[in-house]
């Protein structure tokens, strides 16, 4: 028998993710959805907790020839991160990806560019950051933007998303806060698998997204 989808889509994923972070004291919080996605999920949380929304940027650097396994990430500036199990179970080194990990940069720094529309970022210091996606898989893009936005100083750095693998989310709790999930199911295979509608989130739906009060 086929297995009833847990969430329409992201939008009303976002919303029920939001009534659960509502239920806790945020000190001037602020909601950064990851590009692209996790911006439409990001877009409900915010509109939840009346709080302001902006984007955060990571591109996971897929092995070769397996681009959407990723074994790191890397943001707009700052170093790569690359998981070490992955690299050490493929048999890589940083250096057989530095191709890889130039081009996803640059894709970073363009999408930076095309978001932010010339404006500056949100001040993230001494405020909580809520860094919410659409779903938790390897971790690696998640991992690379917190350890970025951990350098912006901020009260507290939390990541939230819909639906999570259990061990991502175990994992990545060494570079946030807290990590909070609405699901953390043990037959996760892939995030979209939790989603009725999965389709891919474009530039333009990011843009309005972020120009919508």
């Amino acid at each position: 028998m086929r297995r009833r989808h847990t969430f329409r889509d992201r939008r009303e994923a976002g919303r029920q993710l939001g009534e659960l972070l509502r239920e806790r004291e945020w000190l001037d919080p602020l909601v950064l959805g990851l590009a692209r996605g996790g911006v439409v999920v990001g877009h409900a949380v915010a509109e939840v907790l009346g709080a302001p929304l902006d984007v955060a940027v990571a591109r996971k650097i897929g092995a070769p020839g397996q681009p959407e396994f990723g074994v790191g990430a890397v943001t707009p500036d700052g170093p790569p991160y690359y998981d070490e199990h992955s690299l050490s179970v493929l048999g890589l080194r940083p250096a057989q990806l530095e191709a890889a990990c130039l081009a996803e940069r640059a894709e970073a720094r363009r999408r930076a560019v095309v978001y932010q529309r010339g404006r500056p970022p949100v001040p993230r210091a001494g405020r909580d950051v809520l860094v919410v996606d659409d779903g938790l898989a390897t971790g690696v893009t998640a991992r690379a933007a917190l350890r970025s936005l951990r350098e912006d100083r901020p009260h507290g750095l939390v990541f939230a998303a819909p639906v999570c693998a259990p061990e991502a989310a175990a994992a990545l709790k060494s570079d946030a806060d807290e990590v909070l999930c609405l699901l953390a199911p043990h037959g996760f295979r892939s995030v979209g698998q939790w989603y009725t509608d999965f389709r891919q989130t474009g530039d333009d739906e990011v843009l309005e997204l972020l120009e919508t009060p």
